[in-house]
């Protein structure tokens, strides 16, 4: 009972947490402009780590380095709780294991992070595409739209570009990241 609800508050206070930190990163990464309502609700939330943890994490080659390393602490946390409520023995940590698996978990959340942004900006498109997350959502998806638009033609008005990436992104959920998560979990 107790495990239960220590992995119901692990899924929704702490793995969403370093889905933030993810999304701060590729935001600076992916040069999102994050001066709208989801750019302040992403640093409002996230700014009392990701400045303390800058003061000693240097930027590197023009990334977030903070905001990375952050969320693959918080993601290793998550998954060291989460084998514990499981009741994991750890008569040995297992942190290369756990670190090669929050690495591999950071990938399936980057993986779902581009998911949902392509679909965001799929419904803003219909609904209202002016909108001030509409340029977050294109600055997520352009460079992964762009050379599938090369090959995709348009047919009529309908850009099937987006369809062609959400089938890759679910392609790549499941034959090189499923393939690597088999892998990590023997380290564990």
């Amino acid at each position: 009972m107790l495990s239960q609800a220590v992995l119901f508050l692990l899924d929704v206070l702490v793995q969403p947490f370093a889905a933030l930190l993810l999304l701060r990163f590729h935001a600076g990464w992916l040069r999102a402009p994050m001066r709208n309502s989801i750019g302040e609700f992403v640093m409002a939330l996230s700014d009392f780590a990701v400045l303390r943890a800058r003061r000693y994490i240097p930027t590197l080659w023009g990334f977030d380095t903070a905001s990375l390393l952050l969320a693959l602490s918080v993601e290793g946390v998550y998954l060291a709780m989460q084998l514990w409520a499981q009741g994991y023995p750890y008569a040995t940590f297992p942190l290369a294991g756990l670190l090669a698996w929050a690495l591999v978990k950071l990938l399936v959340l980057s993986i779902y992070l581009l998911m949902m942004m392509l679909f965001v900006q799929a419904v803003l498109s219909w609904v209202n595409p002016h909108s001030p997350v509409a340029p977050v959502a294109a600055a997520f998806t352009q460079r992964f739209l762009n050379p599938i638009r090369r090959i995709v033609p348009m047919v009529g008005n309908i850009d099937f570009s987006v369809l062609a990436l959400l089938i890759i992104c679910q392609l790549l959920l499941i034959i090189p990241v499923g393939w690597l998560e088999h892998l990590v979990s023997r380290m564990l």
